[in-house]
């Protein structure tokens, strides 16, 4: 037996893989991989492939970035943790010094988590907590949308609402209020994300005013719903949103964990509608790709509602043990660094009009592309039975995974949401490599749909 097959079937022997039915890896073994660098990841053969997504929406500049290295290795060499309960570091300081100039106008305080869910879940205990200790003890409830994804542990599953995720789940979880989310691929008034009044909005609408009383917060992907199919929406429906929490005195959380750190064209999703939430959670890219961190960012006067004697019983009593990792805040602080030094928003609306270009010069003629849809470094094909009638595809062909595995062999990893096959890469890509990239992604669609007839 060869060294990959040996790693493989120890690797299957012990490990249950994440989002996996593992029965899969029989027919698609585990890829070993040795090494990344830049937009490429490469197995222990030597092949290498272009990683699309940014290894789940976290890698910005790059496998292997150099100054990230760097960074990270002075750092370990000086303090790798510690307890983050009255003790603190320089990089944790410096980070947030550093974000308050970046975030939305408003938000002043930061608390530590380490990983996007937890986030979530920090965000919803304070909004609830908040509500309780200004005299609000009715709101207890939270509004989200169809198609959203907020994380995987109770509570922020609970916001999601994917089925895929979630159906085993729901006699564990919380009772939200569901509400239709904006489909501007499939509207249903007949209108376009980008001259809309965001008619849908009146759903959200409708469900708040006969709700506010109970309602502790609305929670919401900005600008992009990401694991509900990279469904790009008007800003205006934001804007409508703040103003209608400002009227009910409810809560706007905006989860930025996939759409932050500049993946829309803005260094958060929010500032496309100019609006800033009450709570954000900000995790994946502030990183670069390297270390698990999450931050929950909050208005002071969200804050000030907690500050008080300790006997008063108003704290928050919610921690991590890893809460505030002095490696993950020293990588997040060259992160920045990185965006100011090297101007990356500035150098990204470039490249995303190539990656525009590119992408519709050759994916919009074939049959079953129903939309080409983009904001920012995000693209996202959206396959269908029929352009006509937009049908989707039965879930059980698996139209996206069987695309996903043609493109593994012509070195591109794309892993296609349902049947959406979208584009997320690191934003260190050049022409050259955008070009290679949908190529493939074209190459692998129109394989599978000619082995289909």
């Amino acid at each position: 037996m060869n060294k990959v097959k040996e790693l493989q079937r120890k690797d299957l022997q012990y490990i249950w893989h994440p989002c996996s039915q593992m029965k899969d890896y029989e027919e698609l073994p585990p890829i070993i991989v040795k090494k990344g660098d830049g937009v490429f990841i490469e197995d222990i053969e030597g092949k290498r492939y272009l990683d699309a997504v940014s290894s789940w929406w976290v890698n910005l500049f790059g496998h292997s970035n150099q100054r990230i290295n760097d960074a990270l290795y002075k750092q370990a060499n000086q303090l790798e943790h510690v307890i983050f309960a009255n003790f603190s570091h320089e990089p944790a300081i410096e980070l947030c010094e550093r974000l308050m100039k970046l975030v939305p106008k408003g938000l002043g305080k930061v608390f530590f988590a380490d990983n996007g869910s937890s986030s979530i879940e920090v965000a919803l205990k304070i909004s609830f907590q908040y509500h309780y200790q200004t005299g609000k003890e009715k709101k207890k409830k939270f509004v989200a949308l169809t198609d959203a994804y907020h994380g995987e542990t109770i509570g922020a599953l609970s916001m999601g609402g994917c089925d895929r995720y979630s159906q085993i789940f729901k006699p564990l979880l919380l009772d939200v209020e569901r509400v239709d989310s904006p489909d501007c691929y499939r509207c249903k008034y007949g209108k376009c994300r980008d001259n809309c009044d965001a008619e849908c909005f009146e759903h959200m609408e409708e469900t708040v005013k006969e709700n506010h009383e109970e309602i502790s917060a609305v929670i919401i992907e900005p600008m992009v719903q990401g694991a509900g199919g990279i469904k790009i929406y008007s800003p205006k429906y934001l804007k409508k949103l703040r103003a209608l929490c400002d009227k009910y005195d409810i809560n706007l959380i905006a989860d930025e964990i996939a759409m932050g750190m500049g993946r829309t064209g803005k260094m958060f999703a929010c500032e496309h509608a100019g609006i800033t939430p009450d709570l954000m959670t900000v995790s994946k890219g502030i990183t670069a790709g390297y270390l698990p961190l999450a931050l929950t960012i909050m208005t002071d006067k969200i804050y000030d509602a907690f500050y008080d004697d300790y006997t008063a019983g108003r704290s928050f009593i919610h921690s991590h043990s890893y809460s505030g990792n002095a490696l993950a805040c020293s990588v997040a602080v060259e992160t920045l660094k990185i965006f100011e030094e090297d101007n990356v928003l500035q150098v990204n609306e470039e490249k995303a009009k190539v990656l525009r270009k590119i992408a519709e010069e050759k994916l919009l003629d074939i049959p079953q592309v129903g939309e080409y849809r983009q904001i920012g470094m995000v693209g996202a094909v959206e396959l269908v039975q029929d352009k006509e009638s937009k049908e989707r595809f039965l879930w059980d062909e698996r139209v996206g995974y069987q695309i996903y595995k043609i493109a593994l062999e012509k070195g591109v990893l794309i892993r296609p949401m349902g049947d959406v096959v979208y584009f997320m890469p690191p934003y260190v890509i050049n022409e050259e490599e955008i070009e290679f990239m949908i190529d493939v992604a074209r190459e692998s669609i129109l394989e599978y749909f000619e082995n289909r007839k």
